[in-house]
């Protein structure tokens, strides 16, 4: 079994800048794939970003496309959205994903519990 744990969620200006971390722990040998999903009050969880298996495929919704960036720590069990220019619309609980399969799908088994990312002045 694998549990995912999200941190660096926080209040910050319209323009800022924010680091999303997903840890995973558990049965972590085969490595994953990665993806960063998020919710705002009203709304349907949306995909904003996602990392293959092996790195070499990087996905992104048009909205962040640009301003945020998914990458995967040198260590197996980790996972990261860089997000810049941040803007209210962005305001959301940002959840992380994770999948061992090694064909890259907006598909993931497992899922943190998310944190509140608040973009305002």
């Amino acid at each position: 079994q694998v549990q995912l744990e999200e941190s660096g969620g926080g209040l910050v200006l319209p323009g800022g800048s924010l680091r999303l971390s997903c840890v995973a722990s558990g049965d972590t040998s085969s490595g994953f794939a990665w993806g960063w999903f998020r919710q705002a009050p009203g709304k349907e969880r949306e995909f904003v970003a996602g990392i293959s298996w092996s790195g070499g495929i990087t996905d992104y919704s048009d909205s962040v496309k640009g301003r945020f960036t998914i990458s995967r720590g040198n260590a197996k069990n980790t996972g990261f959205l860089q997000m810049n220019s941040l803007k209210p619309e962005d305001t959301a609980v940002y959840s992380c994903a994770a999948t061992e399969d090694r064909i890259y799908r907006r598909e993931f088994h497992y899922w943190g519990q998310g944190t509140q990312v608040t973009v305002s002045s």
